[in-house]
């Protein structure tokens, strides 16, 4: 397997108030381990976009990326879908 594979995950933008900055808030479900019901868990990482093109509810895509601030580690790779 290679070094160079990125993680990629899916998300909704909640904020775009930082200049070249949105935060995505991903989430995952996945089975209890004992009892199998299915737990929703949110994650909110902070994402780069360099054209400031994202608006609260897109739906986008991101990347893995070297460090681009204390908090910042993901890429925007694409917008799935705008926002109504």
């Amino acid at each position: 397997m290679s070094a160079n594979v990125k993680k990629i995950r899916q998300g909704a933008v909640v904020s775009n108030k930082m200049d070249k900055t949105i935060v995505v808030a991903v989430e995952r479900k996945f089975p209890h381990k004992l009892y199998g019901k299915f737990i929703r868990q949110q994650v909110k990482y902070m994402a780069h976009d360099a054209a400031n093109e994202c608006q609260i509810g897109d739906l986008v895509l991101i990347e893995e990326c070297r460090p681009l601030s204390r908090r910042k580690r993901w890429l925007l790779r694409s917008i799935i879908q705008r926002a109504v």
